[in-house]
């Protein structure tokens, strides 16, 4: 007998930044898994769903979890903040699904912190751009003190995730003074935290000032590439189309 199990991206965990189609598997499944946080944000509409959860680290029993719920014939969705297959489980999940050769994966998209971030400070990733993320749990420094120099020599705008944390609190001033080796200090950046969640703020700054600025693991750092600006209050990365005329009448004429 063939299982399902959904793994599941809840964007920032706001229903009305959810997908229909996550709302869908979620209102349809009989069992929810995830990371107690994250079944917390899921909020009145599914707490009649039998709800299973495992603490912070706790990722691999949290996915064997799943495989064994499947395996009792119920429908069971694991789900994930923001994608499910950007640093969150679905990789982990078809590891482990070697070993369920009857149980069969979906993947269902949601909005990452870099997509939802963006839209917060305006476009800071509109064009080529790289995500790299600070947390050195499972990837050495080193190897992220290589990704940071790469992203810099290759001018990408770059959308940092877990930019701090409590044991790791000066990963970010480590990550900008990489980048400042290589990247003017006066480049454009900005930062938000608690994305489409409570508490929503959004700072706009240069490479010099995020340096020192006060982060969290629920921050999203966005560094700019060469051509970026902020332009009222909005960090920008340009496409580089050419502009003629004078802005203001293109404006006026809907262009």
């Amino acid at each position: 007998m063939k299982h399902n199990i959904f793994i599941v991206g809840m964007g920032p965990g706001r229903e009305d930044m959810m997908t229909g189609e996550a709302l869908a598997i979620l209102e349809q499944v009989d069992v929810i898994v995830g990371y107690t946080v994250y079944l917390r944000l899921l909020g009145e509409r599914f707490q009649g769903k039998e709800m299973l959860s495992t603490p912070m680290r706790q990722e691999t029993e949290r996915c064997r979890l799943a495989f064994e719920e499947a395996e009792k014939g119920k429908r069971v969705a694991i789900v994930c903040s923001g994608d499910a297959g950007v640093y969150g489980m679905a990789s982990l999940m078809y590891e482990i699904g070697r070993g369920y050769p009857d149980t069969e994966l979906t993947v269902i998209p949601g909005i990452t912190a870099a997509s939802s971030g963006a839209a917060v400070l305006g476009a800071p990733l509109n064009h080529d751009f790289c995500v790299i993320s600070l947390s050195d749990l499972l990837t050495p420094w080193a190897k992220i003190e290589k990704r940071l120099v790469a992203a810099a020599e290759g001018d990408f705008a770059i959308a940092i995730y877990i930019p701090a944390s409590h044991k790791r609190k000066d990963h970010l001033m480590r990550a900008c003074d990489i980048l400042l080796s290589h990247i003017e200090g006066e480049r454009a950046c900005g930062y938000v935290e608690n994305i489409g969640r409570e508490g929503t703020r959004a700072v706009t700054c240069t490479l010099r000032e995020l340096r020192d600025a006060q982060v969290n693991m629920f921050t999203t750092v966005f560094v700019g590439n060469a051509g970026s600006e902020i332009i009222d209050g909005r960090l920008i990365t340009k496409r580089g189309y050419q502009i003629e005329g004078n802005t203001d009448i293109c404006r006026n004429n809907g262009r």
